[in-house]
């Protein structure tokens, strides 16, 4: 290996065929399989797992004991040549696992840029986890889960297979989610339900007034007006549907496919 390429401790382990980028850093005892791809700029620290058909993006840095490219965790996985994408730029912490996909699931699971995993975190196989997304301590998606951009999931908090995750939502620590939440949502409890809209992320991402308050007032009137879900829907469209911002929240619940929508429980904010 040129040295120019990688520094690689004479203890790693790095089976022929796997593809390491330039200037990557591989610590003591990493294990690398023969159909990895590591980016350039990856920094290993020690005791790293690669599997599977894994690829990692360009200066993401993993942290001990994580485990990554491993068969998923489905009865109905065949052994089948599944992947698994990481982005760029992904902070992924120690003992955290990510799984490839399967054939019947679309046999990709894959993570955006800017990632954040904390410790003991975990993506299931066929997952699809958008950019600058921060998984707290021990939170968990079973597969086919989908996380928008932005996304939060507080410590210990899990989701239930085939779940959606909208786009700046933040999830609760120590919640169990069954239903999919929107964009902007807070969803909170161990039978998570949706507490109001994530006003503190959206300042913090420089979403105007104007839109924060379209977004407060889409989310009075999709769940607390009187009548259907999609009638009061359809009100939210034709009154602030011209916000981008709720524009995204109108297409998530239009695109509804295997779980039901979280919705507020006895207590709520806005």
């Amino acid at each position: 290996m040129d040295a120019r390429k990688a520094m690689i401790h004479p203890t790693a382990q790095i089976e022929p065929g796997a593809a390491i980028g330039r200037e990557v850093s591989i610590g003591p005892y990493c294990v690398i399989g023969p159909d990895v791809v590591i980016g350039d700029g990856c920094r290993l620290l020690a005791q790293v797992h690669l599997a599977g058909h894994t690829t990692i993006g360009p200066r993401t840095v993993i942290y001990p004991f994580a485990s990554l490219g491993t068969a998923p965790q489905s009865a109905g996985y065949r052994g089948g040549p599944t992947r698994l994408v990481i982005g760029a730029d992904c902070n992924i912490r120690e003992s955290v696992t990510m799984n490839v996909g399967t054939e019947d699931g679309g046999g990709l699971t894959q993570v955006g840029d800017r990632g954040f995993f904390m410790a003991y975190s975990h993506v299931g196989h066929d997952c699809q986890v958008g950019n600058d997304a921060i998984f707290a301590n021990s939170a968990t998606l079973g597969g086919h889960c989908n996380v928008g951009a932005h996304a939060f999931i507080g410590g210990l908090s899990a989701a239930h297979q085939f779940t959606r995750i909208g786009a700046h939502a933040m999830i609760g620590g120590v919640s169990g989610l069954r239903g999919d939440v929107i964009p902007f949502g807070i969803a909170a409890g161990d039978f998570a339900r949706l507490r109001g809209v994530n006003v503190v992320g959206m300042k913090r991402r420089k979403f105007s007034s104007a839109t924060i308050r379209a977004v407060r007032s889409a989310y009075r009137l999709l769940f607390f007006a009187k009548g259907a879900l999609m009638d009061r829907l359809d009100a939210v469209e034709t009154e602030f549907g011209q916000d981008e911002a709720v524009a995204q929240i109108i297409a998530f619940v239009r695109d509804a496919r295997d779980r039901p929508l979280c919705v507020p429980g006895s207590y709520h904010e806005v």
